[in-house]
């Protein structure tokens, strides 16, 4: 059984993750094949990461303007089939660090959700380690105007601190579920879109 601190550190190491594998990533030219599985905490927590790498840069594709609507509708339909798997992936993240905390938590605390839970954090988080990176990338551009990479340096600033800060305020959450006064619960996001029996435009205009 794992202490409080234990799944803290297990938390910080996976936060660190996420920047590590940010750089190996886009060295490599594509996160690992074969998401999906992650039996661990800190593989749940990378295998999210690696649908927000991949969103990240389709993303980036679908906002050109110099190839044809079909690309664009390409990278539509790969959005929403990566978004699905980012936002299983959350409730992954937080399935698994519940059933690490279940048993080191006061069993009467009432159930309270935050306005977002520790999954949804560790998204957030996802999301900043990509921006540092490629808000880095911008102030070391040699073709970019001296302005611009004063600018970017200090959104670069700006963007550290904040996902510091959020990452201290994750762990400061876990000492809240501790101390009794709340009960981690599992948010379901019901996602509806991809879902060709609740989207009305799809199943509404189905083949007869």
């Amino acid at each position: 059984m794992k202490d409080l601190q234990t799944v803290k550190a297990l938390l910080t190491a996976s936060f660190a993750a996420q920047t590590e594998a940010v750089r190996v990533w886009h060295a490599q030219g594509h996160p690992p094949a074969g998401a999906g599985g992650a039996d661990s905490l800190p593989a749940a927590i990378l295998e999210q990461h690696a649908w927000n790498f991949q969103l990240w840069h389709v993303e980036d594709r679908a906002r050109r303007r110099d190839v044809e609507d079909a690309v664009i509708a390409a990278c539509k339909r790969e959005i929403d089939g990566l978004n699905q798997m980012r936002n299983n992936g959350m409730e992954d993240v937080d399935r698994l660090l519940f059933s690490l905390l279940a048993p080191l938590l006061p069993p009467d605390a009432e159930e309270r959700i935050n306005t977002e839970t520790p999954g949804m954090a560790v998204d957030r988080l996802s999301v900043l380690a990509l921006k540092v990176y490629h808000m880095e990338e911008q102030t070391l551009r040699r073709d970019a105007a001296p302005d611009h990479l004063a600018a970017c340096g200090e959104k670069l600033a700006l963007l550290r601190r904040q996902r510091a800060s959020l990452e201290r305020a994750v762990l400061e959450l876990l000492d809240d579920y501790a101390a009794g006064g709340k009960r981690p619960v599992i948010y379901s996001q019901c996602k509806m879109y991809n879902d060709p029996n609740l989207n009305p435009e799809m199943y509404g205009h189905a083949q007869q």
